[in-house]
């Protein structure tokens, strides 16, 4: 009888293994691997982790949140040999690139060359978010409404050009500078320690051996993700980020203190205006250059008095905007980019619930120049089991079996509710199930939802 009950057995596990094998052939189970560490790799984790295709998710270097639903491995986003050995080592079925210093630094390119699956941007195309001189080009070549601009190598042309300019002005660093590369000048003088601060004393590093100079704009700010496979796009729900560090938009620019999804002011006027004049324009502008774009381009637009204008370009989720826009996503994430990279977008009917989000980032007081790191973070377990709650990890660790702090942005509260004000009133009520000592927080993210 034994012998028959372990025959039994053994007949049945070699039935899974079968099935799963037939499963993986049919592209059903899959092991996924996330490169990044933040509150935005949080979110892509979390929507990755709905789907039922994937068995084993991986991320690398993720953080104490993620650790929760997918294997944290030691391994930076810049060590591209790792990522590959990693991958193949691990029969890695789908990468999905988070974060913009990899994409712009060529790791799909990377991965694709040893045959693996990637989601994101090649380098050839991740330049879009790589230089501000390219897509302000890009844009005047192919008729993209945007601001008026210079792009300067030389700090004393760039300081002769001012000498003309009509004020406020903006300054941009070309390359990456984490968000912070942009500073809005009101006055000539301002605009000269602007330049020195980019050009000459490298305040955003090798990002500042090039500058632009834009015409400055007025208006609401609105983000757009959207999903590419080189042909089509799709658009997602619209966001609206709050930059500065300080309530009433006052203080240093940020990696982004908290977000609303959808904006009341991306109305259906302005998203007519953007699919004719923006959207696909882009995405044929950079097909035409020979820089075919699968991933996500996200449009950061300026609602201005003539019509919107495109302020720039990243070729990656935002953060925190994927923490509002994607716990609003219908569709399974990993079909969708899939789509993306094997050009079928035209296939999916991206859909979204009809409701709103917003996320408000508890970052460490003295972010975004000094802070401390290290404190212990409680009251986590108060979002378990809480439908439509959400707590993204972004600058977080795990030391000696206790949550700490470990970045200037700690925490994304993320909640929905039926309508904007509602899901405001949810978020900051969620605010205070959690706590750590150099708590801090914006406390008007959504204000402008008031307004509108």
């Amino acid at each position: 009888m034994a012998d028959t009950a372990t025959g039994n057995r053994h007949d049945r596990q070699w039935q899974a293994i079968d099935d799963c094998r037939l499963l993986k052939g049919m592209g059903i189970i899959m092991k996924v691997l996330i490169v990044g560490g933040g509150g935005r790799e949080h979110a892509i984790a979390t929507s990755v982790a709905k789907s039922p295709k994937v068995d084993k998710i991986y991320c690398a270097p993720g953080n104490a949140g993620i650790g929760q639903i997918a294997e944290c491995v030691p391994i930076g986003a810049m060590e591209f040999e790792k990522i590959v050995a990693f991958a193949k080592e691990n029969a890695i079925d789908l990468t999905i690139v988070g974060m913009d210093d990899p994409l712009v630094g060529g790791l799909v390119d990377a991965l694709e060359a040893e045959g693996l699956r990637a989601f994101g941007p090649r380098k050839n195309a991740a330049i879009l978010e790589g230089s501000k001189a390219f897509s302000k080009d890009l844009m005047k070549k192919y008729n993209i409404p945007t601001a008026a601009y210079e792009t300067f190598d030389n700090a004393q042309e760039a300081l002769n050009y001012l000498e003309t300019a009509d004020f406020p002005i903006v300054l941009k660093a070309d390359g990456l500078a984490l968000g912070k590369g942009v500073l809005i000048c009101n006055t000539l003088e301002e605009a000269k320690e602007g330049v020195k601060s980019i050009m000459l004393d490298k305040q955003f590093g090798t990002a500042g051996n090039r500058m632009v100079i834009e015409e400055f704009m007025t208006g609401r700010e609105v983000s757009v993700l959207s999903y590419v496979d080189g042909k089509t796009i799709k658009t997602m729900t619209s966001a609206q980020d709050h930059k500065r560090a300080k309530d009433g938009d006052q203080g240093l620019n940020t990696g982004g203190m908290g977000t609303f999804s959808p904006s009341p002011f991306y109305t259906a006027e302005v998203d007519e205006f953007c699919k004719k004049y923006i959207y696909q324009a882009t995405v044929d502008a950079m097909a035409a250059e020979g820089r075919e774009f699968k991933g996500i381009i996200f449009f950061g637009l300026m609602l201005t008095p003539k019509g919107p204008r495109v302020l720039e370009y990243n070729a990656r989720f935002g953060d925190p905007e994927a923490q509002v826009v994607l716990p609003r996503m219908k569709n399974d994430i990993i079909e969708v980019m899939e789509a993306c990279i094997d050009g079928t977008l035209d296939q999916v009917d991206l859909q979204f619930e009809d409701n709103a989000a917003v996320c408000v980032v508890l970052a460490s007081d003295g972010y975004p120049v000094k802070y401390e790191k290290g404190l212990e973070i409680r009251g986590l377990e108060n979002f378990e089991g809480k439908e439509g709650y959400y707590c993204f990890h972004a600058g977080t660790k795990l030391v000696d079996g206790k949550f700490v702090t470990n970045g200037g942005r700690v925490l994304g509260i993320t909640a929905k509710g039926a309508t904007l004000k509602e899901a405001r009133a949810n978020a900051y009520a969620a605010t205070e199930w959690v706590d750590f000592d150099n708590k801090y927080m914006r406390h008007d993210i959504g204000k402008a939802i008031d307004e509108a």
